[in-house]
Protein backbone atom coordinates (compact mmCIF):
# COMPACT_ATOMS: atom_id res chain seq x y z
CA UNK A 1 0.00 0.00 0.00
CA UNK A 2 2.43 2.69 0.82
CA UNK A 3 5.36 1.44 -1.60
CA UNK A 4 4.87 3.51 -3.97
CA UNK A 5 5.20 6.61 -1.76
CA UNK A 6 7.86 5.07 -0.28
CA UNK A 7 10.17 4.73 -3.25
CA UNK A 8 9.89 8.40 -4.07
CA UNK A 9 12.33 10.61 -2.10
CA UNK A 10 12.47 13.59 -4.01
CA UNK A 11 8.90 14.45 -2.94
CA UNK A 12 7.69 12.22 -0.11
CA UNK A 13 9.71 13.52 2.95
CA UNK A 14 7.72 17.20 2.14
CA UNK A 15 4.27 15.52 1.08
CA UNK A 16 4.33 13.33 4.51
CA UNK A 17 5.03 16.20 6.39
CA UNK A 18 1.90 17.93 4.94
CA UNK A 19 -0.29 14.60 5.57
CA UNK A 20 -0.09 13.56 2.28
CA UNK A 21 0.73 9.81 2.62
CA UNK A 22 -2.41 9.87 4.87
CA UNK A 23 -4.72 11.75 2.62
CA UNK A 24 -4.12 9.29 -0.19
CA UNK A 25 -3.98 5.75 1.13
CA UNK A 26 -6.69 3.79 3.61
CA UNK A 27 -4.38 3.32 7.27
CA UNK A 28 -1.73 1.42 7.17
CA UNK A 29 -1.85 -2.42 8.88
CA UNK A 30 0.93 -2.03 12.07
CA UNK A 31 3.40 -4.26 9.50
CA UNK A 32 2.91 -1.54 7.32
CA UNK A 33 3.42 1.35 9.58
CA UNK A 34 6.55 -1.03 10.63
CA UNK A 35 7.78 -0.58 6.78
CA UNK A 36 7.29 3.20 6.18
CA UNK A 37 9.61 3.47 9.57
CA UNK A 38 12.13 1.40 8.61
CA UNK A 39 11.93 3.40 5.54
CA UNK A 40 11.82 6.53 6.91
CA UNK A 41 14.91 5.32 9.19
CA UNK A 42 16.94 4.42 6.16
CA UNK A 43 16.09 7.46 4.57
CA UNK A 44 17.85 9.57 7.31
CA UNK A 45 20.40 7.33 7.28
CA UNK A 46 20.91 8.19 3.67
CA UNK A 47 20.82 11.94 4.41
CA UNK A 48 22.48 12.29 7.33
CA UNK A 49 24.86 15.57 7.65
CA UNK A 50 28.33 13.76 7.51
CA UNK A 51 29.96 17.75 8.34
CA UNK A 52 32.14 17.76 5.22
CA UNK A 53 31.17 18.35 1.68
CA UNK A 54 29.01 15.58 -0.01
CA UNK A 55 27.48 14.77 -3.70
CA UNK A 56 29.13 16.78 -6.35
CA UNK A 57 30.87 19.27 -3.63
CA UNK A 58 33.46 16.12 -2.15
CA UNK A 59 36.58 16.41 -3.94
CA UNK A 60 37.20 12.64 -5.09
CA UNK A 61 39.07 11.04 -8.59
CA UNK A 62 37.59 8.87 -10.30
CA UNK A 63 38.85 5.82 -11.23
CA UNK A 64 39.60 4.98 -15.17
CA UNK A 65 37.23 1.80 -14.47
CA UNK A 66 34.43 4.22 -13.96
CA UNK A 67 35.25 6.66 -17.08
CA UNK A 68 34.06 6.12 -20.87
CA UNK A 69 36.43 4.21 -22.95
CA UNK A 70 38.09 6.46 -25.67
CA UNK A 71 35.60 5.09 -27.71
CA UNK A 72 32.65 5.90 -26.02
CA UNK A 73 30.51 4.00 -27.75
CA UNK A 74 32.01 0.99 -26.01
CA UNK A 75 30.28 1.35 -22.99
CA UNK A 76 26.74 0.35 -24.36
CA UNK A 77 28.37 -1.68 -26.68
CA UNK A 78 28.95 -3.97 -24.06
CA UNK A 79 25.67 -3.99 -22.55
CA UNK A 80 24.24 -4.74 -25.34
CA UNK A 81 26.69 -7.08 -26.20
CA UNK A 82 25.48 -9.22 -23.05
CA UNK A 83 22.24 -9.20 -24.17
CA UNK A 84 22.89 -10.31 -27.53
CA UNK A 85 25.01 -13.30 -26.33
CA UNK A 86 22.53 -14.39 -23.56
CA UNK A 87 19.01 -13.40 -25.73
CA UNK A 88 18.02 -11.84 -22.63
CA UNK A 89 14.08 -11.38 -23.10
CA UNK A 90 13.25 -7.63 -22.71
CA UNK A 91 10.14 -5.56 -21.64
CA UNK A 92 8.34 -3.18 -24.05
CA UNK A 93 5.66 -2.18 -21.57
CA UNK A 94 4.15 -3.32 -18.14
CA UNK A 95 2.07 -6.24 -19.92
CA UNK A 96 5.62 -7.79 -20.62
CA UNK A 97 7.07 -6.69 -17.18
CA UNK A 98 4.33 -8.65 -15.62
CA UNK A 99 4.77 -11.41 -17.77
CA UNK A 100 8.79 -11.77 -16.70
CA UNK A 101 8.27 -11.36 -13.09
CA UNK A 102 5.54 -14.08 -13.33
CA UNK A 103 8.06 -16.22 -14.87
CA UNK A 104 10.41 -15.44 -12.51
CA UNK A 105 13.02 -14.27 -14.86
CA UNK A 106 12.88 -11.14 -12.55
CA UNK A 107 12.36 -10.75 -8.97
CA UNK A 108 10.78 -7.99 -6.93
CA UNK A 109 13.15 -5.96 -4.81
CA UNK A 110 12.02 -4.46 -0.75
CA UNK A 111 12.03 -0.97 -0.19
CA UNK A 112 14.34 -0.99 2.44
CA UNK A 113 16.49 -3.92 3.83
CA UNK A 114 19.62 -3.92 6.21
CA UNK A 115 22.32 -3.26 3.29
CA UNK A 116 19.80 -1.17 0.60
CA UNK A 117 17.37 1.34 -0.07
CA UNK A 118 15.37 1.92 -3.00
CA UNK A 119 15.38 5.39 -3.12
CA UNK A 120 13.53 7.06 -5.98
CA UNK A 121 12.79 4.08 -8.29
CA UNK A 122 9.45 4.20 -10.31
CA UNK A 123 9.51 8.13 -9.51
CA UNK A 124 8.12 9.07 -13.13
CA UNK A 125 5.17 6.43 -12.91
CA UNK A 126 2.03 8.43 -13.18
CA UNK A 127 -1.75 6.74 -12.47
CA UNK A 128 -2.62 6.78 -15.84
CA UNK A 129 -4.04 3.55 -17.16
CA UNK A 130 -1.74 0.61 -18.61
CA UNK A 131 -1.29 0.63 -21.34
CA UNK A 132 -0.09 -1.80 -24.30
CA UNK A 133 3.23 -0.67 -26.20
CA UNK A 134 3.07 -1.06 -30.18
CA UNK A 135 4.95 0.31 -32.58
CA UNK A 136 5.72 3.54 -30.55
CA UNK A 137 1.91 4.00 -29.66
CA UNK A 138 0.83 3.48 -26.29
CA UNK A 139 -2.83 1.84 -26.51
CA UNK A 140 -4.71 2.08 -23.08
CA UNK A 141 -5.57 -1.24 -21.87
CA UNK A 142 -9.62 -1.56 -19.92
CA UNK A 143 -11.85 -4.65 -19.49
CA UNK A 144 -15.11 -4.67 -21.08
CA UNK A 145 -17.03 -2.03 -18.63
CA UNK A 146 -13.72 -0.07 -18.24
CA UNK A 147 -13.73 0.82 -21.97
CA UNK A 148 -17.79 1.04 -21.53
CA UNK A 149 -16.90 4.16 -18.61
CA UNK A 150 -13.47 5.73 -21.16
CA UNK A 151 -16.47 5.90 -23.76
CA UNK A 152 -19.02 7.91 -21.68
CA UNK A 153 -16.13 9.84 -19.96
CA UNK A 154 -14.93 11.23 -23.09
CA UNK A 155 -18.68 12.11 -24.30
CA UNK A 156 -19.18 13.48 -21.50
CA UNK A 157 -16.64 15.58 -21.42
CA UNK A 158 -16.74 16.39 -24.89
CA UNK A 159 -20.31 17.37 -24.53
CA UNK A 160 -19.50 19.53 -21.57
CA UNK A 161 -16.56 21.51 -22.84
CA UNK A 162 -19.23 21.85 -26.76
CA UNK A 163 -21.64 23.62 -24.16
CA UNK A 164 -19.66 25.32 -22.75
CA UNK A 165 -18.22 26.63 -26.14
CA UNK A 166 -21.65 27.54 -27.23
CA UNK A 167 -22.11 29.56 -24.68
CA UNK A 168 -19.49 31.53 -25.14
CA UNK A 169 -20.64 31.71 -28.69
CA UNK A 170 -24.15 33.26 -27.55
CA UNK A 171 -22.53 36.17 -25.74
CA UNK A 172 -19.82 36.87 -27.54
CA UNK A 173 -22.89 37.18 -30.91
CA UNK A 174 -24.68 39.81 -28.38
CA UNK A 175 -21.86 42.07 -28.15
CA UNK A 176 -21.61 45.35 -30.19
CA UNK A 177 -19.06 45.07 -32.91
CA UNK A 178 -16.90 48.12 -31.82
CA UNK A 179 -16.39 46.31 -27.91
CA UNK A 180 -13.14 44.67 -29.27
CA UNK A 181 -11.24 43.72 -25.91
CA UNK A 182 -14.55 41.94 -24.97
CA UNK A 183 -14.83 39.77 -27.98
CA UNK A 184 -10.88 39.55 -28.17
CA UNK A 185 -11.51 37.68 -24.89
CA UNK A 186 -14.16 35.97 -25.42
CA UNK A 187 -12.11 34.40 -28.79
CA UNK A 188 -9.78 33.38 -26.66
CA UNK A 189 -12.02 31.23 -24.39
CA UNK A 190 -13.52 29.95 -27.70
CA UNK A 191 -9.89 28.80 -29.09
CA UNK A 192 -8.90 27.51 -25.86
CA UNK A 193 -11.81 25.36 -25.41
CA UNK A 194 -11.58 24.27 -29.04
CA UNK A 195 -7.72 22.99 -28.01
CA UNK A 196 -9.23 21.29 -24.99
CA UNK A 197 -11.55 19.36 -27.78
CA UNK A 198 -8.66 18.01 -29.48
CA UNK A 199 -7.42 15.30 -26.55
CA UNK A 200 -11.00 14.26 -26.25
CA UNK A 201 -10.96 13.41 -30.35
CA UNK A 202 -7.69 11.43 -30.57
CA UNK A 203 -9.24 9.49 -27.54
CA UNK A 204 -11.66 8.67 -28.88
CA UNK A 205 -10.41 7.96 -31.97
CA UNK A 206 -7.40 5.54 -30.81
CA UNK A 207 -9.94 3.34 -28.97
CA UNK A 208 -12.23 3.29 -31.71
CA UNK A 209 -8.80 2.33 -33.81
CA UNK A 210 -7.99 -0.36 -31.83
CA UNK A 211 -11.06 -2.08 -29.55
CA UNK A 212 -13.41 -1.75 -33.16
CA UNK A 213 -11.50 -4.64 -34.57
CA UNK A 214 -12.15 -8.12 -32.99
CA UNK A 215 -9.08 -9.16 -33.11
CA UNK A 216 -7.31 -5.97 -31.32
CA UNK A 217 -9.41 -5.69 -29.28
CA UNK A 218 -9.58 -9.50 -27.78
CA UNK A 219 -5.58 -8.97 -27.61
CA UNK A 220 -6.04 -5.89 -25.40
CA UNK A 221 -8.24 -7.49 -22.91
CA UNK A 222 -6.03 -10.21 -22.38
CA UNK A 223 -3.18 -7.78 -22.00
CA UNK A 224 -5.47 -6.18 -19.49
CA UNK A 225 -6.28 -9.69 -17.98
CA UNK A 226 -3.03 -10.56 -17.55
CA UNK A 227 -2.00 -7.57 -15.25
CA UNK A 228 -4.93 -7.76 -13.51
CA UNK A 229 -4.26 -11.28 -12.84
CA UNK A 230 -0.99 -10.56 -10.98
CA UNK A 231 -2.47 -7.45 -9.27
CA UNK A 232 -4.80 -9.48 -7.40
CA UNK A 233 -2.19 -11.19 -5.39
CA UNK A 234 1.69 -9.04 -6.16
CA UNK A 235 4.10 -8.41 -3.21
CA UNK A 236 1.65 -10.46 -0.67
CA UNK A 237 -0.87 -7.80 -1.82
CA UNK A 238 -4.03 -7.11 -4.11
CA UNK A 239 -4.25 -4.27 -6.14
CA UNK A 240 -7.41 -2.50 -7.69
CA UNK A 241 -5.95 -1.72 -11.62
CA UNK A 242 -9.14 0.31 -12.38
CA UNK A 243 -8.10 2.76 -9.58
CA UNK A 244 -5.52 5.16 -10.27
CA UNK A 245 -3.93 5.21 -6.67
CA UNK A 246 -3.49 1.71 -6.53
CA UNK A 247 -2.73 1.19 -9.95
CA UNK A 248 0.63 4.01 -9.34
CA UNK A 249 1.67 1.83 -6.48
CA UNK A 250 1.71 -1.25 -8.68
CA UNK A 251 3.39 0.35 -11.14
CA UNK A 252 6.12 1.42 -8.52
CA UNK A 253 6.49 -2.08 -7.12
CA UNK A 254 7.11 -3.58 -10.70
CA UNK A 255 9.77 -1.15 -11.23
CA UNK A 256 11.33 -3.02 -7.93
CA UNK A 257 12.65 -5.81 -9.68
CA UNK A 258 15.85 -6.86 -11.16
CA UNK A 259 17.11 -10.47 -12.67
CA UNK A 260 18.84 -12.70 -9.81
CA UNK A 261 22.15 -12.01 -11.31
CA UNK A 262 22.11 -8.38 -10.53
CA UNK A 263 20.18 -8.77 -7.23
CA UNK A 264 23.14 -10.66 -6.26
CA UNK A 265 25.78 -8.21 -7.04
CA UNK A 266 23.39 -5.28 -5.70
CA UNK A 267 23.62 -6.94 -2.55
CA UNK A 268 27.07 -7.54 -2.38
CA UNK A 269 27.92 -3.64 -2.99
CA UNK A 270 25.60 -3.01 -0.54
CA UNK A 271 26.77 -5.30 2.16
CA UNK A 272 30.42 -3.88 1.68
CA UNK A 273 29.10 -0.49 1.72
CA UNK A 274 27.00 -1.43 5.12
CA UNK A 275 29.57 -2.79 6.77
CA UNK A 276 32.05 -0.04 6.16
CA UNK A 277 29.69 3.23 6.70
CA UNK A 278 26.52 1.72 8.56
CA UNK A 279 24.58 2.96 6.01
CA UNK A 280 22.03 1.42 3.49
CA UNK A 281 23.03 1.85 -0.26
CA UNK A 282 20.82 3.92 -1.78
CA UNK A 283 19.30 2.46 -5.13
CA UNK A 284 17.96 4.88 -8.09
CA UNK A 285 16.41 2.81 -10.41
CA UNK A 286 16.36 -1.00 -11.43
CA UNK A 287 14.25 -2.63 -14.52
CA UNK A 288 12.76 -0.17 -17.39
CA UNK A 289 10.34 -1.43 -19.81
CA UNK A 290 11.10 0.53 -23.52
CA UNK A 291 7.84 2.29 -22.98
CA UNK A 292 8.76 3.69 -19.53
CA UNK A 293 12.48 4.69 -20.72
CA UNK A 294 10.69 6.37 -23.34
CA UNK A 295 8.62 8.14 -21.51
CA UNK A 296 11.23 9.31 -18.57
CA UNK A 297 13.14 10.59 -22.24
CA UNK A 298 10.43 13.39 -22.26
CA UNK A 299 11.65 14.30 -18.83
CA UNK A 300 15.00 13.90 -18.82
CA UNK A 301 16.08 14.12 -22.88
CA UNK A 302 19.20 12.42 -21.87
CA UNK A 303 18.03 9.16 -21.38
CA UNK A 304 19.53 6.29 -23.44
CA UNK A 305 16.64 5.62 -26.28
CA UNK A 306 19.21 2.73 -28.37
CA UNK A 307 17.36 -0.39 -29.46
CA UNK A 308 18.06 -2.34 -26.13
CA UNK A 309 18.45 0.30 -23.24
CA UNK A 310 20.63 -1.53 -20.28
CA UNK A 311 18.01 -1.02 -18.00
CA UNK A 312 15.48 -2.96 -19.79
CA UNK A 313 17.74 -6.17 -19.43
CA UNK A 314 17.16 -6.49 -15.69
CA UNK A 315 20.46 -6.46 -15.14
CA UNK A 316 21.21 -2.60 -14.83
CA UNK A 317 21.06 -0.56 -11.41
CA UNK A 318 21.76 3.10 -10.55
CA UNK A 319 23.42 3.79 -7.09
CA UNK A 320 22.85 7.84 -5.75
CA UNK A 321 25.95 8.99 -4.03
CA UNK A 322 24.78 12.63 -3.87
CA UNK A 323 24.90 12.55 -0.22
CA UNK A 324 28.27 10.86 0.22
CA UNK A 325 31.19 11.92 1.38
CA UNK A 326 34.37 11.91 -0.37
CA UNK A 327 35.65 8.71 1.49
CA UNK A 328 32.08 6.92 0.90
CA UNK A 329 32.49 7.80 -2.84
CA UNK A 330 36.09 6.52 -3.39
CA UNK A 331 35.30 3.35 -1.51
CA UNK A 332 32.53 2.41 -3.66
CA UNK A 333 34.19 3.64 -7.20
CA UNK A 334 37.37 1.34 -5.73
CA UNK A 335 35.29 -1.47 -5.27
CA UNK A 336 33.05 -1.01 -8.76
CA UNK A 337 36.68 -0.60 -10.29
CA UNK A 338 37.53 -4.19 -8.71
CA UNK A 339 34.10 -6.19 -9.87
CA UNK A 340 34.90 -4.53 -13.69
CA UNK A 341 38.67 -5.63 -13.35
CA UNK A 342 37.40 -8.90 -12.03
CA UNK A 343 35.16 -8.97 -15.33
CA UNK A 344 32.16 -9.17 -13.88
CA UNK A 345 30.49 -5.94 -14.30
CA UNK A 346 30.38 -2.92 -16.61
CA UNK A 347 30.03 0.73 -14.35
CA UNK A 348 30.04 4.32 -14.95
CA UNK A 349 29.89 7.56 -12.71
CA UNK A 350 27.33 9.49 -14.51
CA UNK A 351 27.15 13.21 -14.75
CA UNK A 352 23.89 13.26 -12.26
CA UNK A 353 25.43 11.94 -9.13
CA UNK A 354 25.06 8.33 -10.18
CA UNK A 355 27.07 5.07 -10.25
CA UNK A 356 25.42 2.94 -13.36
CA UNK A 357 26.03 -0.91 -12.71
CA UNK A 358 25.22 -3.39 -15.15
CA UNK A 359 26.02 -7.11 -13.94
CA UNK A 360 26.78 -9.87 -16.53
CA UNK A 361 25.08 -12.68 -15.72
CA UNK A 362 27.74 -15.10 -15.63
CA UNK A 363 29.91 -12.62 -13.94
CA UNK A 364 32.17 -13.02 -17.50
CA UNK A 365 32.27 -10.06 -19.60
CA UNK A 366 30.73 -10.94 -22.99
CA UNK A 367 32.93 -12.29 -25.64
CA UNK A 368 34.45 -9.73 -27.88
CA UNK A 369 32.96 -10.63 -30.74
CA UNK A 370 29.35 -9.15 -29.20
CA UNK A 371 30.90 -6.21 -27.96
CA UNK A 372 32.00 -5.27 -31.98
CA UNK A 373 29.15 -6.90 -33.44
CA UNK A 374 27.23 -4.00 -31.36
CA UNK A 375 29.48 -1.27 -31.67
CA UNK A 376 27.46 0.31 -34.77
CA UNK A 377 24.16 0.03 -33.00
CA UNK A 378 24.88 2.82 -30.40
CA UNK A 379 25.71 6.22 -30.60
CA UNK A 380 29.04 7.91 -28.67
CA UNK A 381 26.12 10.40 -27.34
CA UNK A 382 24.15 8.50 -25.69
CA UNK A 383 26.97 6.50 -23.35
CA UNK A 384 27.81 9.73 -21.76
CA UNK A 385 24.35 10.40 -20.14
CA UNK A 386 22.74 7.15 -19.80
CA UNK A 387 21.64 7.72 -15.55
CA UNK A 388 19.24 7.38 -13.44
CA UNK A 389 15.79 8.65 -12.52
Amino acid sequence: MVAALMLMPHTLKRRAQNGFIGSLLPEPSEAEAADVNSWAQAVRKVKEDRGEPAGKDAKVETPAQLRLYSDKRRFLAVQVAEWREHHLNTPRDFVDLAAMLGRGELVELKPVTHDYILFGVGGNAGPEPFTSYDSGESIPLYNDEGLAKEYARIEESRATVEKETADIRQELGSLNKRDRAARARLQKQIDEKEKALQPLRESKEMLDHYYSDAESRQKLFRDYESLDNLAKSFSGKTYDISDEHSRRELKVLMLSALRPEALKVLEEIAAAYQEKFARPLPVSSLVRPDEYQRALHKVNPNATLIQTPPHSTGLAFDIFNGYMTAEEQTFLMDYLARMKDEGRIEVLRENRDHYHVFAFVDGVRPDESFIRASLGGVSSGGAKSERGE
